[in-house]
């Protein structure tokens, strides 16, 4: 034996100190691989939609009601079920409407209590007792642990449970005891959730994503263009901050930034008020829900105004100091006559719909003036000093990445950079180029550093990066050769406001090019699959998220209301069971009052993209394939007890 095996088994040792607990430790893991896999439950481009994420994460994109089916067949009718099912997802609120009307609660407790035990034994079967005692509430988990599990010792199974369901009604724990069950069952349906990115901007409520992801029990985040804006703005870097700010005020969702993280807007709105005060701002109107007052709405307005000619000025300076980012071509104010108000671009001229710029410099363009300097200077104070949003940022670095592998699938938010012909793009970082996964690497290591380098000119890099993964045509989460955000707001011909995609969207029904980017990740065979969110999926026009033969799989259709008139649908979600890969399509959510008061779960049309011919376990998985060199270790270390290598410590 080497030095070096026998060094590691020494410390194995320190785990497992007897034949016995080894051999014990080996039958455990060898048990777990036997049993189905976990779910997996898979989301993307939330866009601050709380209450649409938090109803689909509760009902698990209908997995609970599934299981309500197995567990109870034709044996309770559709109303039941649907009651069931609202309690699970809703406890709290829907016991509050059942004890306005239902007058026998003794009785409603005790066959609702039942009902949720059978359920909760389907659920916990595909766990270890172990894992499912780590997920029970501390309060009641012994008592659940007795009335999921079956007791052969106990003859009259009957007394015995009734005993029990009896006692807690009489103790008045009942209402507790449901809640602690409705959640447990929540816990259990879903073994992990993967979050493909854009968690933020367009909706009202992200902070509220994230704080229901910061106490998610198993979960990985997949970076975002919309997250990495905002993980730029929390680092302090001014043109993320502009940029997340003018997005608040375009959506109406300002809000988010003074309410959710207590982001001071005062010395914005002042200056902003000062400045555009006789200016209609008639470009610049908001795409809200229009509930505001006269006044109110033309403050938000100049905001909207204000802040977009701040975030014009320092995308020019940075592009400037960055010529590496090679985009020139979005610095447009230097491109203007100031005189006649016209815009020269592309060898051509475009007149401007607005033409008052009381503080650009026509000689020095990107300079801010002294009154936006101060505004920038407070609002990147406010930013990198506020304390929820920097634990929220925590969670996205620490859960996050720009892409992942996990059983067989390649998950990342946009695309990967091609090139015309199909092969992969290379793209410039700073002073060396990459591509593919390298690509991916280089550019994550740059965010990290962004927060948490040593080096002050390595931690800048680091930021203005973020930026640039934001908005750069070689970002592999932006995938567009120019985000025209200028033309948009200044120009009306719509030739100039024209985004060309990466040709990565091109080429998603061709096999050949999509197995090539597997296999860049280490993916090949027929079971893998590219798992891909950021564009939206046009359901009203026929398109499918099903791509390339089932290998790929596009999974935004549209959770943010903004979009949902464009695709048809209130977005996909994908689920990966033991029987195989499930999509669904969702109709809109309406309120969480409409889905406790009239039941109304959201609908949706589930889609078998591909089922397995053989019941996947845990053997099949990554935990799998991790238990698997485990137990081979631990075969090692019961050979070098029984061998007299290693000494047992009885």
């Amino acid at each position: 034996m080497k030095k070096e095996e026998l060094k590691y088994l020494q410390r194995l040792a320190e785990l497992y100190p007897t034949i016995a607990q080894t051999a014990t430790e080996i039958i455990n893991l060898q048990s777990i691989l036997n049993l189905p896999k976990g779910t997996e439950h898979f989301l993307t481009d939330l866009h601050g939609e709380y209450e649409a994420f938090s109803h689909v994460l509760r009902n698990g994109s209908g997995a609970i009601r599934r299981k309500i089916d197995d567990v109870f067949g034709h044996t309770l009718s559709t109303a039941d079920k649907k009651s069931i099912a609202t309690l699970i997802y809703y406890p709290k609120e829907k016991m509050e409407l059942v004890k306005k009307e239902e007058e026998d609660m003794e009785n409603w407790y005790k066959i609702t209590l039942y009902r949720l035990i059978e359920i909760c034994k389907t659920v916990a079967s595909k766990y270890t007792r172990s894992k499912v005692r780590k997920a029970l509430p501390s309060q009641f988990a012994y008592v659940i642990e007795e009335l999921i599990t079956e007791k052969k010792e106990v003859m009259d199974k009957e007394d015995y449970y009734d005993s029990i369901v009896t006692t807690i009604i009489d103790i008045r724990k009942a209402e507790d005891f449901i809640i602690a069950m409705a959640e447990l069952i929540q816990r259990l349906v879903i073994d992990h959730l993967h979050v493909l990115g854009d968690i933020y901007d367009r909706g009202p409520a992200p902070h509220f994503i994230m704080d229901k992801l910061m106490g998610y029990h198993s979960l990985d985040i997949q970076w975002g263009n919309h997250d990495i804006v905002w993980m730029g703005a929390a680092a302090g870097q001014l043109s993320c901050i502009a940029t997340i700010v003018r997005i608040s005020a375009r959506y109406g969702n300002l809000d988010i930034l003074e309410d959710g993280y207590g982001i001071n807007l005062l010395p914005l709105a002042t200056f902003s008020m000062t400045t555009y005060r006789d200016d209609p701002c008639t470009c610049f109107k908001i795409k809200g829900t229009g509930s505001e007052s006269q006044e109110e709405a033309k403050l938000n307005m100049q905001m909207h105004k204000a802040i977009s000619i701040i975030q014009f000025k320092l995308e020019g300076q940075l592009i400037a100091r960055r010529p590496s980012f090679q985009m020139d071509d979005r610095r447009l104010l230097h491109r203007i006559d100031y005189e006649r108000g016209v815009l020269k671009m592309n060898g051509k001229e475009y007149p401007l719909l607005d033409t008052n710029f009381p503080t650009i410099d026509p000689k020095n363009p990107y300079a801010l003036s002294p009154e936006e300097a101060d505004v920038m200077e407070r609002l990147q104070s406010a930013f990198v000093k506020c304390e929820k949003m920097q634990q929220h940022m925590m969670l996205l670095l620490n859960k996050g990445s720009l892409y992942k592998v996990f059983n067989g699938n390649l998950m990342y938010h946009g695309c990967v950079p091609l090139n015309a012909d199909g092969s992969l793009k290379e793209a410039l970082v700073y002073d060396k180029t990459y591509k593919g996964r390298e690509l991916y690497a280089a550019l994550e290591v740059y965010v990290r550093k962004g927060f948490f380098a040593q080096d002050p000119d390595e931690k800048k890099k680091g930021e203005d990066i973020m930026w640039y993964i934001w908005c750069g045509a070689n970002s592999p989460l932006f995938g567009k050769d120019k985000m025209a955000t200028f033309e948009r707001y200044f120009l009306a011909e719509k030739e100039t406001h024209k985004e060309a995609k990466n040709p990565y969207y091109k080429f998603l029904e061709e096999p050949e090019i999509m197995d090539r980017i597997l296999l860049e990740f280490g993916l090949s065979g027929d079971e893998v699959h590219i798992i891909n969110g950021h564009m939206p999926v046009h359901h009203t026009s026929g398109e499918s998220p099903v791509k390339c033969g089932g290998k790929v799989l596009v999974i935004d259709g549209g959770f943010s209301r903004a979009y949902q008139k464009e695709t048809g649908i209130a977005g996909y979600t994908l689920i990966y069971n033991s029987f195989g890969l499930l999509l669904s399509a969702h109709e809109p959510f309406t309120t969480t009052e409409a889905a406790v008061q009239e039941e109304a779960d959201i609908i949706s049309k589930r889609v078998a993209v591909k089922l397995t011919q053989r019941r996947k376990l845990v053997g099949d998985t990554d935990t799998g394939s991790v238990l698997k060199e485990r137990i081979e270790e631990l075969k090692q270390l019961l050979q070098a007890y029984r061998d007299g290598v290693i000494i047992e410590k009885i």
